[in-house]
Parts: C-alpha cells; structure tokens; sequence
C-alpha cells in the first residue's frame, strides 16, 4: 500500500504557484518533493512529445490543439491537464478572459503568418510571448507555450527554437529566459528571439 503525502513544492523563480486546490489535484500521490515532481512531469511530456511525432497535418492553431497538447503534457499528474485555469494568477489575464484572448491570438497568429506580417522567426517568437502572457494553464504555461511554438514552426516547416538549453533547472539560462519575456512585455520581442535561436 502505498502511503500518499502532502506534496511540498519549491516555487521557482518565474514560476506560477499553484493554489491549495490546484495542488490537491495531484495524480502520483507517491510524490512528496519538487525534485520527484519535476521528474515525473518531464516524463509525462516526453510522452506527449512521442504522441505529438505521431500526429499528421495537425492543426496547430485551433483552442482544441492547444487544450488536447496541454492535457497530453500533463494527464499523468494533474487532473487538471489540458483545462483552463478557474483562478487568477500572478501573471496572465482575468482567468475569466482566457478562452477569448486565445482564440485571439490564434487568430492573429493565423493571419500574420499568412500575409507575412513578420519573419517566420519573429512571428513565432511573438506568438510564444503572447501565450505565455494569457496564461492558460494553472501550471506548465511556459513548456506548454515552447512546445506549441515548436508545433507552429514544423507546420510552417522550419526547424524548432533551440530555446537556450534544459529551462527547467533554476540557473542563467532560466534568468535570461524569464528577462527575454519581461523585455518582450515592454514591447521589446528582440531578446526572445535572440533567446529562442541562441
């Protein structure tokens, strides 16, 4: 019999923390510590990274791609993978507001890539800024947002971000990350793309 303890989450620098609700929805009640957490959850999108090289003619800009990948990210460790978020966090819009500022941006997203408003490169890099702003999720936003960014890119067919390095592990290159997207937040999109290429 396996004994379930409560989990203790380390919240990292830039991370959202999730409220008592949110953490209470933990599948893998066999996880007590963050190290465990961030383990099982990698392995959780490794799967969905395996499922997404599966997929044919997928398409990426639509509210049910981006819910389906979210839910295939995270469906082995939280109940409530691929669900908007139902409260207000320390980034992002009103929880309220989430399903029409995505709808939103997949629509803006849509139409500059076909009048080639921008670059290929800064589009995407636009659209991972703006999908991390909403902030749909109650947690995995910016891995959720990297990946959905990459999916965009192989439709476009150009290769993904390289994104830096692992931005899972607190250190330089998370710090650049989290600075990349507060610059992008002023209105300045150059350091992310300089991130997401580097």
């Amino acid at each position: 019999m396996v004994e379930t303890v409560a989990l203790t989450l380390s919240e990292k620098h830039g991370q959202t923390p999730l409220d008592p609700d949110e953490a209470a929805q933990l599948i893998p009640k066999h996880i007590a510590v963050q190290e465990a957490l961030d383990e099982w959850e990698q392995a959780n999108i490794q799967r969905a990274v395996e499922w997404l090289g599966r997929q044919r003619n997928s398409q990426v800009l639509t509210i049910a791609f981006c819910l389906a990948l979210h839910k295939r990210m995270f469906d082995r460790t939280w109940r409530w993978a691929g669900k908007f978020r139902q409260s207000d966090k320390n980034i992002g819009c009103e929880w309220t507001q989430v399903p029409t500022r995505l709808q939103q941006l997949l629509d803006n997203t849509a139409y500059q890539l076909a009048n080639k408003v921008h670059s290929i490169d800064e589009a995407t890099a636009r659209f991972h800024h703006q999908l991390v702003f909403i902030h749909p999720f109650a947690n995995g936003n910016g891995r959720h947002a990297r990946l959905m960014t990459d999916c965009l890119r192989k439709r476009e067919r150009v290769g993904a971000f390289t994104w830096g390095a692992n931005l899972v592990k607190i250190g330089e290159v998370r710090q650049r990350y989290i600075d990349a997207l507060r610059e992008a937040d002023r209105g300045d999109i150059q350091p992310l793309l300089s991130f997401a290429t580097s």
